[in-house]
């Protein structure tokens, strides 16, 4: 029997209370109804006894007191599911936004998703190439894996995410289903229509589902949009077999979300406002990566964010870090020097790039390879520093070496053309070619066998 309640015993932001309602449940699905006739969604978020919280995603603003009335839909927030899903566009509620009508659901599930049993996830194996060298080589993207990139204010992250989209696809299997999902949280409307033109020119869009939350949407759709992006790609990939990278920006906007909800219903904040159940929050939406034992599919994720006054240890980035497996950095200083995409390479890593890469999945000297760059352009951090104090000039020969390595490492290696698409195998050989700026004696990290086969003094 369905139930309608008049009238509401509270309004605070985005928040309205009810009592009577002794059967309510958490995250229930509300429908509240305005005496203009129009209609709103909420989520119930909190009990007392008989009374409840609901959070509105609208807002609250119009809403009466005496004349609201409200039913409760005796289900959680679901999101309709069918293949028909791929190359489409969705507001961050998970409703269609491209004039193509609604979706015809093959199932709904519920947007909140259920914890894969440790026991049943099966280990991260090979990689997905990206086409960018600094993330092929030195920092590789792993199937099942959730690898975050750490930003700043007015760096080149969302050419970075466009690119990614664009040439991203499985490694070593060519008849591998693969797809993107695209969750953007606060967007302003020109960046939207820059992800959205972009995928559309570039002919990637029919293996794409966006879900765009702008920055004019409601703050509150902001939780919602990963939950619904997600819910697609774990149907994507657990139902139909496809392998799925899911991007996410900004997590910093998501985060400043939950912040404004956690204030609105009056909890005690943590670390510079944030809610003490911040890392629990993240945690719930990056463990929501990875691959199931007997199912083919895959879930990868690569969520952006942007770090305030760039600060790594600012509480979003230095949670992330906590529950990912590594982290890829732009450096500010590259991008001031036009290094696209400025990769940091010294702070960025991938915590299971070991298991995914070598003979039988990348190359078998790719492993030392990468190791050897990130010594070398190390020693090149060393060179520079003393250079600062006295001078090019007076650097011994070996410093000056590395000098014009780190010179040529960061012009032809780190920097790239936007629509440059390099295999595993250019990647590969172009790290070569700089180390032969050093002599043999240098590199350290590379056995006999493997220089006597790739290493040429330049």
């Amino acid at each position: 029997m369905i139930i309608k309640h008049l009238g509401l015993k509270e309004i605070s932001g985005s928040l309205v209370v009810l009592d009577g309602c002794p059967d309510a449940s958490y995250e229930e699905v509300v429908e509240i109804a305005l005496d203009d006739g129009s209609k709103r969604m909420g989520r119930v978020v909190e009990i007392d006894g008989d009374r409840i919280v609901v959070q509105v995603f609208e807002g609250t603003r119009g809403i009466s007191l005496q004349n609201t009335s409200t039913v409760l839909t005796a289900h959680p927030m679901e999101l309709k599911l069918s293949p028909e899903i791929l190359g489409r566009v969705f507001d961050g509620a998970g409703r269609p936004v491209d004039g193509m009508g609604e979706i015809y659901p093959v199932m709904k599930r519920d947007i909140n998703g259920s914890p894969i049993n440790p026991v049943s996830r099966e280990y991260p194996r090979n990689y997905i190439n990206t086409g960018i060298s600094s993330i092929d080589c030195l920092a590789t993207l792993i199937r099942g894996q959730k690898l975050p990139i750490f930003s700043g204010s007015g760096m080149k992250h969302n050419e970075l995410a466009v690119q990614i989209v664009r040439q991203a696809q499985i490694a070593n299997d060519k008849d591998a289903e693969f797809a993107v999902v695209f969750a953007a949280m606060g967007a302003k409307n020109d960046v939207a229509d820059y992800f959205r033109t972009s995928f559309e020119q570039s002919g990637v869009m029919g293996k794409v589902v966006m879900f765009l939350n702008l920055s004019n949407d409601p703050v509150i759709e902001r939780i919602l949009t990963p939950r619904l992006a997600l819910t697609a790609a774990e149907y994507l990939a657990f139902e139909l077999g496809m392998h799925i990278l899911v991007i996410m920006t900004d997590m910093t906007s998501y985060a400043e979300a939950c912040r404004e909800f956690s204030s609105s219903k009056g909890e005690i904040p943590g670390r510079k406002g944030y809610p003490g159940y911040l890392y629990s929050d993240l945690a719930s939406l990056y463990e929501r990566a990875g691959m199931i034992k007997g199912k083919s599919g895959s879930v990868t994720q690569l969520p952006i964010l942007t770090m305030p006054n760039d600060d790594i240890t600012h509480p979003v980035p230095d949670l992330t870090g906590y529950i990912t497996e590594g982290q890829i950095v732009l450096d500010r200083r590259l991008d001031g020097l036009g290094i696209y995409p400025p990769v940091s390479v010294l702070p960025s890593l991938s915590r299971l790039m070991k298991d995914g890469i070598g003979e039988g999945y990348t190359r078998g000297d790719h492993s030392a390879l990468a190791n050897q760059l990130f010594a070398s352009y190390a020693k090149v951090q060393d060179a520079r520093a003393l250079a600062s104090v006295i001078g090019e000039d007076e650097l011994s020969d070996i410093d000056k070496r590395y000098i014009e390595f780190g010179k040529q490492f960061e012009t032809r290696f780190l920097a790239q053309r936007f629509d440059e698409n390099r295999s595993m195998e250019q990647t590969l050989n172009l790290g070569w070619e700089l180390l032969g700026c050093l002599p043999e004696s240098e590199l350290d990290r590379v056995d006999a066998e493997l220089l006597k086969a790739h290493y040429k003094r330049r």
